[in-house]
């Protein structure tokens, strides 16, 4: 991203750089004979001023994206240090950034200048801290550029040290290039042409002449042709003049300088005088020009676009010829940017030609650093700021709208695009920043507000969205950054004051959360309960709302970390009716439920009659569809744990558990996949959206729980919204007909009737890439049809009691040298759920849980961290197991007809060093082992024993012998990861269960597993990637979070830091790393129970006193 020849251009771009030119253009450049032995001298002496630039933008910022990239810049102020090089390069926006000079002497430096519109730039560097290089500045000769002048391009090309590229200049007035039509384009300028062949990296470097001179500055060039576009200096040389006035020597503290910069908001282009006399330009007009230009003069200035709200708006239209500026004939760019820079507030008389027409305007010349931004609202991810004048062109929107550079979380999610503009929030017009500021500080957590924006793309309609205000402290509170020229240095403070609601904790707001419905219409029903009156306004709000959803993967934002295999999109293949896990009450449990059938209110019966009226269905559709709920899921991005592929996540879920207290339902886990997420709930029986709480996710099998408040359903909707009732026996068989029973996007239960083909297929997947959580250990249910993606739910009998469930599971497939990740469906037998369920409700043994304001234990699980594989007993045979044994195990089984052999152990767990690979498993506890149920009811046993013993008598078939052995059971609860560290933009963690399963962990410590990295920030800058350990830190070991933390607060903001790290395949390396704690502080984020909320705690940051 930092050089601009890696940007292809638009269509339009590339037919203006081809057209044929009918200029005649000026005569070549006289040149005495230049030998070969005067390049090298030059050279020698241009090359140790020439410097590459290791720049990082940490923050998205109106062209611009985080990135981290190399590019070359110059020096031209050896006394005051004093670098060039290209705007895009500086950037406008927050940016970090080194020196190296050619003798590998690295220095930091600061930016103090970016034009506006053209591409250049400076950085400062302490000529003091260059000790031990010769150098000299570079001299800028913008005179010198001619047609046919032979030059060389010295710079840092193709990340190459050093690379000095041979050209000779073919034009002076080539058209500025486009780049992007949403990005950084220069204009109002010529740039010159060569075929020297630049490529990435070779941004900002000099051209320079036999003399040692530079010419112009590298600026861009075409990727299918060694094309070159070079920036012209005349105003890079003006801009240099009004630096070294500032000060005649380096200082540690920088005095901004203001250069005077003026604009009429109008972008011109430079015609030929045939295609003047086609616009309709009089003959005597042309005359007069000619007469009052160089002989080489070939064309004029034509209007190609004025910016809405300009003061060249409804003043200047495209096609308008210009003559005259305050009565002298101009031709050329230069002149016309030199009469604005030198009118800055001040009036210029225009007289231009209108379709032959003389028309004579004057207009006021703005100053272009008033629509140049210097600030930005970072909330939630997003930066949010005035509508620059680079955008505001690009778009024809009015320059100072709010403008979002970057939509992050809270945005994105509710599918606020990028470039958009935002008009409308919670009920208020926005016309500034100010008023967005404004509003935001009004709102509490988990707020639920409309917001009205427009795109370009768009540009005609308004496009309403609901927008849901973090409930957890996924981020830091908003903060304004304010560009600060002494120093370089983007300041941030706080957007609020302390006390406002947006600050509250969020476990002040669990509370008003749960006392306010939330209708689909963004807005809380008065009193705490929906009236029958707002019935039809909430109907009427789901089709609206769900066309702003129907395609969650143009919401991922593509600036959160990365790890280089993350899949950005939502799971590919999931069809509009989503991923369904379902699950269902007990009959045991049913006394426990609310009864929902005697209602009483006369508009509640009305609503139930159209409702079943209108669906047409079966009478198991009637039963299970007020249990189905529609997932939303979104995860932030600053906080994706455990490798989790997606952000965002769509699915079906069922109620398996409803009283006044609390509610939960059962989702698989590929919709809601780690406990670091944001759930919102759709219910089918009421037309009513809420929060959910990941409450339970299972280590090893495909669910999850979701806790939500019933209160916030209103008493009607409380009273519709029932449990599932749950069959876990008899378990089905092959023949048995069931009804597979799913919930559309659009709330609407569908139904299939099958049969089962295979009650206990095994299910074998192999491990991701990037390792996330793959269902063990687990039979699946198969039928006889297969219905794809298109349902997913659950599979009742025809009472509608839920058998199992119909849920996802995620998969990634290798095809050739790529990957990509895969979806199917089976039937998840639901004992594991209900047996879960059971311990919640009678209470378990883990640590509480704060669940709607009630601190509920939570169930632990004794498990086998092995991952076990059938194999078929005729199989076992030739492995040399005894026909007694063999007996024995068709006795206990004899449909599956197969013994389990083990795969491998996690790494850590307390089997890793008893089992191999390999090994068959033939009793536990003397009682032969079959499946995996078996294991599974073995060390649940082992709650119930009065012995205070966790171990387990396994037997145990290996290599031609039986051996006995003696294995603990590993406890684990349901919380998932629950806490992470952000270091320099790398995301550490204890390693998951996925990371373990791959049977490695360092010896010299494995708590700190990196699990995501972020653009633009050092972790990226210095190749601290996810997917590896951190095992020491300046030679401490890390063999904990703990630890890790207690090392990283020692370290100092700027300090270069070394890091021993192990990658997944075991191999060590060793890198060093520039703490950032300006833009990247380090922080934490943990979830604590007692509150049910995501808490951030900064560990260290930046004293803003000491910069």
């Amino acid at each position: 991203m930092g050089d601009l020849t890696q940007r292809l251009e638009s269509p339009g771009a590339a037919a203006k750089a081809n057209d044929l030119c009918v200029e005649i253009d000026p005569p070549p450049c006289q040149e005495n004979a230049v030998t070969a032995d005067d390049w090298r001298k030059c050279l020698k002496k241009v090359v140790p001023a020439v410097v590459v630039l290791r720049i990082t933008g940490p923050r998205f910022f109106d062209t611009e994206t985080t990135d981290s990239s190399c590019a070359t810049g110059f020096v031209v102020d050896k006394r005051r240090g004093i670098i060039l090089t290209n705007r895009h390069v500086v950037k406008p926006g927050p940016v970090v950034a080194e020196a190296m000079f050619s003798n590998r002497e690295e220095v930091p430096v600061h930016p103090i200048y970016r034009d506006p519109v053209h591409d250049f730039g400076f950085f400062r560097y302490d000529p003091n801290a260059i000790k031990f290089l010769n150098y000299e500045e570079i001299p800028l000769a913008p005179e010198a550029a001619c047609v046919g002048l032979e030059i060389r391009v010295v710079g840092n090309d193709s990340g190459e040290k050093v690379s000095i590229l041979a050209g000779t200049i073919a034009r002076l007035d080539r058209d500025a290039p486009i780049y992007k039509m949403d990005g950084y384009n220069d204009f109002n300028t010529f740039y010159m042409q060569a075929a020297s062949g630049t490529k990435g990296g070779s941004s900002g470097s000099p051209v320079i002449d036999w003399q040692g001179r530079a010419v112009a500055l590298n600026a861009g060039g075409k990727i299918l042709s060694a094309s070159a576009f070079f920036l012209p200096l005349d105003r890079v040389v003006r801009a240099l003049r009004f630096l070294q006035k500032g000060s005649e020597t380096y200082v540690d503290k920088w005095k901004p300088v203001s250069i005077p910069r003026g604009t009429l908001q109008a972008t011109f282009l430079h015609k030929g005088f045939d295609e003047t006399r086609r616009l309709g330009i009089r003959s005597e007009t042309e005359q007069i020009v000619r007469n009052a230009s160089p002989a080489t003069e070939t064309g004029m200035l034509v209007v190609e676009s004025a910016v809405p709200g300009g003061p060249a708006y409804e003043h200047l239209e495209p096609g308008d010829v210009l003559v005259r500026v305050n009565g002298e004939v101009i031709t050329q760019f230069l002149k016309l940017e030199t009469l604005l820079d030198d009118s800055v507030n001040s009036n210029i008389e225009l007289q231009i030609e209108r379709g032959g027409t003389s028309k004579s305007v004057t207009l006021l010349v703005q100053d272009l650093h008033s629509i140049t931004p210097n600030y930005f609202l970072e909330v939630s991810g997003a930066v949010i700021q005035p509508l620059s004048y680079q955008q505001a062109r690009n778009f024809r929107f009015h320059c100072g709208l709010v403008y979002a550079a970057e939509p992050g979380y809270m945005l994105s999610k509710a599918g606020v695009p990028r470039h958009a503009i935002i008009k409308k929030f919670a009920g208020e017009e926005i016309s500034c920043l100010k008023e967005l500021i404004s509003v935001l500080s009004k709102l509490s957590r988990g707020a639920r507000v409309p917001l009205e924006y427009i795109s370009y793309a768009d540009r005609h309609r308004r496009k309403s969205v609901l927008v849901t205000v973090d409930r957890h402290e996924w981020y830091a509170p908003p903060r304004i950054y304010t560009r600060d020229d002494s120093t370089g240095l983007w300041i941030a403070k706080p957007a609020f004051q302390p006390d406002c609601l947006f600050l509250s904790s969020g476990a002040k707001d669990a509370g008003n959360l749960a006392s306010h419905p939330i209708s689909l219409t963004g807005e809380r029903a008065c009193g705490g309960d929906v009236g029958e009156g707002n019935l039809q306004e909430l109907v009427d709000g789901v089709p609206s709302l769900e066309t702003n959803y129907e395609d969650l993967s143009e919401r991922v934002t593509h600036h959160n970390g990365s790890d280089g295999i993350v899949n950005k999109q939502r799971v590919d293949g999931l069809s509009t009716d989503g991923s369904v896990a379902d699950i269902s009450l007990n009959e045991s449990e049913k006394s426990k439920l609310e009864k929902s059938g005697a209602i009483q209110d006369d508009g509640l019966m009305d609503f139930q009659g159209a409702n079943a009226a209108t669906a047409n269905a079966s009478g198991t559709e009637r039963v299970i569809e007020s249990t189905l709920v529609n997932f939303e899921v979104h995860v932030p991005p600053s906080c994706m744990l455990d490798c989790v592929h997606s952000q965002s996540f769509i699915g079906t879920g069922v109620i398996i558990y409803h009283t006044k207290d609390m509610g939960l339902v059962a989702v698989d886990k590929n919709t809601v996949a780690v406990s670091s997420s944001d759930v919102l709930l759709s219910f089918a029986a009421f037309p009513v959206e809420i929060p959910g709480e990941v409450v339970f996710l299972h280590p090893v099998h495909n669910y999850a729980l979701i806790s939500y408040d019933p209160s916030a359903l209103g008493p009607i909707g409380a009273s519709l919204v029932r449990a599932a009732e749950l069959l876990p026996e008899p378990a089905l068989c092959r023949g048995d007909s069931v009804y597979l029973l799913g919930l559309s996007r659009s709330l609407r239960a569908t139904s299939r009737k099958s049969v089962v083909t295979n009650p206990c297929a095994a299910l074998s997947l192999e491990s991701a890439g990037s390792p996330r959580y793959r269902a063990t250990n687990m039979e699946v249910i198969e039928l006889d049809t297969d219905f794809g993606l298109a349902i997913s739910g659950v599979l009742t009998d025809e009472q509608g009691r839920v058998r199992a469930l119909w849920g996802s599971f995620s998969t990634q497939l290798k095809v050739g040298s790529s990957t990509s990740s895969h979806q199917f469906v089976r039937g998840i037998p639901i004992y594991s759920i209900s047996q879960i369920l059971d311990k919640i409700i009678s209470g378990a043994n883990g640590s509480p849980l704060l669940i709607n304001g009630v601190k509920r234990p939570m169930p632990l699980m004794r498990i086998l961290e092995v991952e076990f594989y059938p194999t078929l007993l005729s199989k076992a045979r030739s492995f040399g197991l005894s026909d007694v044994w063999i007996q024995a195990l068709v006795k206990k089984d004899p449909i599956r007809r197969q013994v389990l052999r083990v795969k491998g152990c996690l790494a850590g767990s307390k089997a890793e060093n008893l089992l191999e690979q390999g090994d068959m498993v033939l009793a536990i506890n003397k009682e032969p082992v079959t499946c995996f149920l078996d294991i599974e009811n073995a060390c649940q046993a082992l709650d119930k024993s009065n012995i205070n013993d966790d171990k387990l008598q396994m037997t145990i078939f290996r290599q031609g012998r039986e051996i006995e052995l003696l294995v603990r059971a590993d406890v684990r609860d349901g919380n998932g990861t629950t806490r992470t560290v952000n270091w320099c933009g790398c995301l550490v963690q204890e390693p998951h269960s996925a990371v373990r399963a791959l049977g490695f962990l360092p010896n010299e410590g494995h708590g700190v597993f990196g699990t995501r990295w972020s653009y633009g920030s050092p972790a990226h800058r210095y190749g601290l990637y996810a997917l590896q350990w951190i095992v020491e830190i300046n030679g401490k070991p890390t063999p904990d979070l703990d630890s890790f933390v207690n090392v990283t607060k020692e370290l100092e903001h700027g300090e270069f830091v070394r890091v021993r790290t192990i990658h997944l395949d075991g191999k060590p390396q060793v890198l060093t790393l520039k703490q950032d704690l300006h833009y990247w502080p380090t922080w934490e984020l943990r979830f604590n129970p007692d509150t049910g909320i995501w808490h951030r705690n900064v560990i260290k940051t930046l004293n803003h006193s000491s910069v």
